[in-house]
């Protein structure tokens, strides 16, 4: 089943993906440099962007396939994130380079969206993992029901903007989601969990996919669009199978990226203007040592692979 998926995935990102490079001359949905990004990222100014509607297409033919309750909790989570991203590089382009919604807006959309995903899942009796257990692998936690919805709630929440931080060089994010969507999508597959396995596998082929566009140099940006429904996507498949807190392990790339930001904001307040790295998130900091885009890229890949390699041999 997983095979013909991803396939799916790929021929969908790569119509979806030729059609917005195709059209970026007419619809000018082309983003701005952000003013506080290194220098070299100038001239991707100018290159087309809102590529994560090739996820938002993805998925939408999931839910045509697959009329379940939980496939329809899976879509009604991406597409409402990949929604807010729409808005935001909407108004990003529209507006000041790098300027869309406010962090504190896109922060409380986005929990209001993982709070009517985890209350659907409840709600929903074909979901069994929401049985006051949360696990990853052998590692169990007996918690009271309130606790499992909070830690669903926060799961989405997180990963959403951890994959947001991400995305900032070309083929970083999408290639990064790749090695942790598989693993899920295995660990679907061996629970009986169809609507995870399906999701897991289009994405994997629908980040294959985007990255004939946006590899180095890219000629298409994911943007919030991107990102946003791409983070949707991992979390939401995690907790259907289960496995909420293995997001810590698989995607470590993605906590070391969002805990880079919150240590040098954190250490910047209270030292009066002092920094840790030299500039956050962390595929920044490598970037001004020197290290070369496609290096940092590629490295960032690798440890992906590293931590899914991990966390799979917990659960298998």
């Amino acid at each position: 089943m997983m095979p013909l998926w991803i396939l799916a995935g790929f021929a969908i990102a790569a119509i979806v993906g030729g059609a917005l490079v195709a059209g970026a001359a007419r619809t000018n949905l082309r983003q701005r440099a952000y003013e506080l990004a290194p220098a070299t990222h100038r001239e991707k100014s100018g290159t087309p962007t809102m590529g994560g509607l090739v996820f938002a297409a993805a998925i939408l033919a999931m839910a045509a396939a697959c009329r379940t309750p939980l496939c329809e909790a899976l879509a009604m989570l991406v597409i409402a994130c990949a929604a807010v991203g729409v808005i935001d590089d909407a108004l990003s382009i529209r507006g000041t380079p790098g300027r869309g919604l406010r962090a504190r807006t896109k922060f409380l959309l986005t929990a209001l969206i993982a709070t009517i995903f985890v209350r659907w899942l409840d709600a929903s009796p074909s979901f069994a993992a929401r049985d006051s257990l949360v696990h990853a692998g052998s590692f169990w936690l007996l918690a009271p029901h309130w606790l499992w919805f909070l830690l669903g709630i926060c799961a989405v929440t997180a990963t959403i903007h951890a994959v947001n931080l991400t995305d900032g060089l070309d083929g970083l994010a999408a290639g990064t989601m790749i090695p942790p969507l598989i693993v899920f999508g295995v660990i679907a597959v061996q629970s009986a969990t169809p609507p995870a396995a399906i999701a897991s596998s289009l994405g994997v082929g629908a980040c294959a996919g985007f990255l004939l566009f946006n590899r180095h140099p890219a000629r298409l940006f994911m943007g919030d669009t991107g990102s946003l429904s791409l983070g949707a996507l991992l979390s939401g498949v995690a907790i259907l199978t289960g496995e909420m807190l293995l997001l810590l392990l698989v995607g470590g790339v993605f906590v070391a990226e969002a805990l880079s930001v919150i240590v040098q904001v954190s250490y910047f307040k209270t030292t009066g203007g002092k920094r840790v790295l030299r500039m956050s998130p962390l595929h920044h900091h490598f970037e001004l040592g020197g290290l070369p885009e496609t290096k940092v890229t590629a490295r960032f890949w690798l440890a992906s692979l590293l931590c899914s390699l991990l966390g799979w041999s917990i659960v298998r």
